[in-house]
């Protein structure tokens, strides 16, 4: 009973790290588009930054929508298709939106994880229908995987630019 006590503790721990990783690298983001990035400046074939922040911000408001109902004890509503189809819807729902309306309701979505990942009663989080579900620890790893290649990939793209227009 001892010895799971302490695996729980470590879990709680590991996941407080990965959640502060988490927020540091959507803090990076929040400053390179705050800081008034070209939004269409190509990023990868056919995806620019502008599209890159809605893409973040869709697949975002998924992870909190299941982890908010795994919270309230309702069943999870994961998305459903294959990668590419998802992508490309991730793109087509925030065209509408302003930058800074997409960059609003990442917060948004950011802040319904950060109040609910730590909770006990999250065990494993659905990610994709078709797709195995993962702990927490694993979810936030990731996630901030996830954003902070897409990170990388924009600051390279910058430089690049600042380079050859020096």
């Amino acid at each position: 009973m001892n010895k799971l006590k302490n695996n729980s503790q470590i879990d709680s721990k590991t996941r407080k790290i990965l959640l502060q990783r988490l927020d540091e690298t959507l803090e990076k983001l929040y400053e390179l588009y705050r800081d008034g990035i070209d939004l269409k400046i190509e990023i990868y074939e056919g995806w620019n930054a502008r599209d890159i922040l809605g893409h973040i911000t869709f697949w975002h408001e998924s992870f909190a929508r299941n982890v908010n109902a795994l919270i309230e004890g309702n069943k999870p509503s994961p998305l459903k298709g294959k990668y590419v189809e998802i992508n490309q819807r991730s793109i087509d729902e925030t065209k509408t939106l302003t930058a800074e309306q997409i960059m609003s309701k990442l917060k948004n979505a950011h802040r319904i994880i950060q109040e609910n990942i730590l909770s006990d009663k999250l065990k494993m989080i659905p990610y994709r229908k078709g797709s195995r579900d993962y702990s927490p620890e694993e979810h936030l790893d990731i996630v901030n995987r996830h954003i902070g290649g897409h990170l990388k990939s924009i600051e390279k793209v910058i430089k690049r630019r600042q380079i050859s227009t020096a």
